[in-house]
């Protein structure tokens, strides 16, 4: 039941994260453009051209926030890796704890490192 649970989430998860993709892919751009406006403003020599990097910035600035539920896309990202974690360490851990109890050999050992303390 638990691992349907994880998978029904999973699902849900990439389902938002799909439906973000296109303000995840704006946000990048945007935040790589005021980057480089931020270069091309330390570079500019004259006051109109600082003038002019500023108001492209703030427009860029201002698309980077209108497209800021991007995050929730990014969160759902987060949220399938976490999935994905937590779905390959139950089953390691399951095997590893089933090897262990049906090997005969464990329990002679314990019993051996008892016996020779």
């Amino acid at each position: 039941m638990k691992k349907f649970l994880l998978f029904v989430a999973a699902l849900v998860a990439l389902g938002v994260l799909l439906a973000n993709l296109g303000p995840m892919i704006l946000l990048g751009v945007s935040v790589w453009l005021l980057y480089v406006v931020f270069k091309k403003f330390i570079k500019s020599d004259s006051t109109v051209g600082k003038v002019a990097w500023v108001i492209l910035g703030l427009i860029i600035l201002s698309v980077a926030v209108s497209n800021i539920y991007a995050v929730i896309g990014l969160a759902a990202a987060y949220a399938i890796y976490l999935i994905y974690k937590n779905w390959t360490t139950h089953d390691d851990a399951d095997q590893i704890s089933q090897a262990r109890s049906s090997d005969p050999f464990t329990n002679f050992e314990k019993q051996w490192a008892e016996l020779n303390k």
